[in-house]
């Protein structure tokens, strides 16, 4: 990783699962850097399909967001509007013990501007079924980004899985 990464929070979901989970609770992401990007190993607990979908929310707020993703299956290429959970993730039905491995990338979290955002990430399963998705996002909210949660669709993150929090300098 460049020299230019601080790790500003980090969490391991531990036994009993977790339904979100917020890095910077509290308002605690550091007005100090010039993007962010959160790195995220999880697996959900849904048990009626192989994947759920995964998404940010910002300053506790699940309004005012809009996203394109495209995915893929190995076989098939999509693409749709998905406001809040752009990044397909695994389940507890995927194949056993994988995680899924997704980044976002959120440049000038602290303008006054709208925030765009760039979501990536590849579900893990032994089947013509494992998505890789990009998503590009907005949320259209001029305030500074004080704390990120990371929410599923339909289910909840897992024992063990991973969330950290970076902020990067372009200095």
């Amino acid at each position: 990783m460049a020299a230019t990464y601080t790790l500003i929070d980090s969490y391991t979901v531990g036994a009993g699962g977790a339904a979100s989970v917020t890095l910077g609770s509290g308002g605690t992401i550091p007005q100090t850097y010039t993007d962010l990007k959160v790195i995220i190993s999880d697996r959900n607990n849904r048990t009626s399909a192989i994947n759920d979908a995964i998404g940010l929310n910002f300053n506790g707020s699940a309004t005012s967001f809009t996203s394109r993703r495209l995915y893929g299956d190995g076989g098939s290429a999509y693409s749709d509007t998905e406001p809040l959970y752009p990044i397909i993730d695994n389940s507890v039905n995927s194949t056993t013990s994988t995680f899924s491995n997704i980044e976002f990338y959120i440049p000038n979290y602290t303008s006054s501007n709208y925030k765009s955002f760039s979501g990536d990430g590849v579900m893990e399963n032994n089947s013509s079924t494992a998505y890789a998705t990009l998503s590009a996002s907005l949320w259209s909210n001029t305030a500074a980004i004080t704390s990120i949660t990371i929410v599923l669709q339909n289910a909840s993150f897992v024992q063990y899985s991973t969330f950290y929090l970076y902020g990067i300098k372009n200095s």
